[in-house]
């Protein structure tokens, strides 16, 4: 077989592996086990807008600034975090959310204690690049 063939050959080969692994992601649906309510939804928004992620980890993905927030609803009360979320600290500066922003912002924090873990060495990488525990 003559060398402009086998390479003919794996080209071919690698565009097909490549189309097909393509479509798979973008048509393969997966299914959210446990599903967020709206008011974690909205929680999700507030952490998007204020950009918290550029401070804070969430799934061990994010910012080095702020401690991740994964687990945070695990491991300190409710009124802790209200607290922080009311007045900022030091290092975090208050962004004057309404009561219902707390709340939302709390919602999510407990969305998230429920559905991960942030230690990304107890992670499984996906063949499509997600990871889940």
């Amino acid at each position: 077989m003559s060398d402009y063939r086998i390479k003919t050959l794996v080209f071919v080969g690698l565009s097909l592996s490549f189309l097909g692994y393509t479509a798979w992601i973008y048509f393969h649906k997966e299914r959210e086990d446990h599903p967020a309510n709206a008011a974690a939804q909205h929680g999700k928004m507030i952490w998007q807008e204020k950009n918290c992620g550029s401070c804070h980890q969430l799934y061990g993905l994010g910012g080095h600034l702020g401690p991740d927030l994964t687990n945070v609803y695990a491991s300190k009360p409710e009124a802790y975090i209200r607290a922080i979320l009311s007045a900022g600290t030091p290092v975090m500066p208050n962004f004057h959310l309404s009561e219902n922003e707390k709340a939302d912002l709390i919602e999510f924090f407990k969305y998230t204690n429920s559905t991960g873990t942030s230690s990304p060495k107890s992670f499984t990488l996906h063949a499509d690049g997600t990871i889940s525990k």
